[in-house]
């Protein structure tokens, strides 16, 4: 953070955006750019990674440093720059295929290592800038242009991946709510480690209204839920239900009906190191209880960019090290005659 103001502005540039019109990366990138100012960090201070997909082109569009790498490689360039720079604030932007299927290997590493990057996955279930090939994502059944009698297969939930590999942050938005979305890119940055944020995000060339179940206005306050740390996990058009206990699970209870009331709905707690919960109200899709947006997981745990350079430092010290020279000749060496 720095005294200097910035506007969303300050963090584009002049190169015409090519993305479909309509498709929801406009959404993000706008956002992005609105978050970038609100946090006041320099563009020449940032970092923007991505692999290879219709989302990795947002690079092309930040004024700030950009790297547009190799398929599923984006998190593997992105550790590399954090722990080389660690002054950087480095955001990865990648998509479903990109993120979860070549680059699958990475993205559960990065999480492990809680490499401090802000990580963006933008989902909307399918291969886009291929031509709609079924994605990691893609739900049972799909039918793509490379599963045309439906895919036979369960997909990859993103949540999943993360608690799994012992993520520290996890946050959901989709496209439709930019409020929303702005608030938890804020706070991803804020998060020291590594910071996976999944948009639920629409391809309205190859998999249109994919996500409409939950986005659509008419059915989204009643589908969904706005997680915010330390208040009531409340939702619906008149926030007139909520989530309570049920055993070892979650259920959607309305307040009107008399068996329950304020005090027995939950209260969001997203710094508990237990994640229990937190997979709980992530794996929730909307069907029987309402699918969480916002920031569902945010605890800490030691970065791994700053333990190298701890240790590369106790090493420096302890051997005398001026480069990486004089580390590889300090043992035994041998010359030619």
């Amino acid at each position: 953070m720095t005294n200097q103001t910035y506007d969303p502005k300050d963090f584009k540039n002049d190169v015409a955006v090519r993305w479909c019109p309509g498709c929801g990366d406009h959404a993000v990138l706008n956002v992005l750019h609105k978050a970038m100012a609100e946090l006041g960090i320099p563009p020449h201070m940032i970092a923007v990674v991505s692999g290879i997909g219709c989302s990795s082109r947002l690079p092309y569009y930040m004024n700030t440093y950009g790297f547009h790498t190799i398929h599923g490689r984006g998190g593997a360039i992105a550790t590399g720059v954090k722990v080389a720079n660690p002054q950087l604030t480095v955001w990865q932007i990648s998509g479903d295929g990109d993120c979860l299927a070549i680059g699958g290997n990475h993205f559960i590493h990065e999480v492990r290592r809680n490499v401090d990057l802000n990580l963006l996955l933008l989902n909307n279930k399918i291969y886009g800038l291929t031509k709609g090939q079924f994605s990691p994502t893609s739900d049972r059944g799909c039918i793509s242009k490379s599963s045309p009698y439906g895919t036979t297969e369960d997909p990859f939930i993103p949540a999943e991946l993360v608690f799994g590999a012992r993520g520290t942050f996890f946050a959901r938005g989709m496209d439709v709510e930019l409020k929303i979305n702005q608030e938890i890119m804020i706070e991803a940055a804020g998060h020291k480690g590594c910071s996976v944020v999944e948009i639920l995000q629409n391809c309205m060339i190859f998999n249109n209204g994919i996500h409409n179940r939950i986005t659509d206005k008419a059915v989204r306050a009643n589908r969904t839920i706005h997680l915010v740390h330390g208040e009531k996990m409340l939702f619906g058009k008149n926030r007139d239900m909520g989530l309570v206990q049920d055993g070892f699970g979650l259920k959607a209870v309305r307040l009107d009906d008399g068996d329950y009331t304020i005090d027995d709905v939950l209260v969001h707690d997203a710094h508990c190191q237990d994640n229990f919960l937190h997979q709980q109200l992530a794996m929730m899709d909307g069907t029987n209880l309402p699918v969480a947006l916002g920031v569902i997981r945010d605890v800490d745990a030691p970065s791994y960019e700053t333990d190298v350079a701890v240790q590369v430092r106790k090493i420096q010290v302890k051997h005398r090290f001026k480069n990486l020279r004089d580390m590889i000749l300090a043992g035994d060496t041998w010359e030619r005659k």
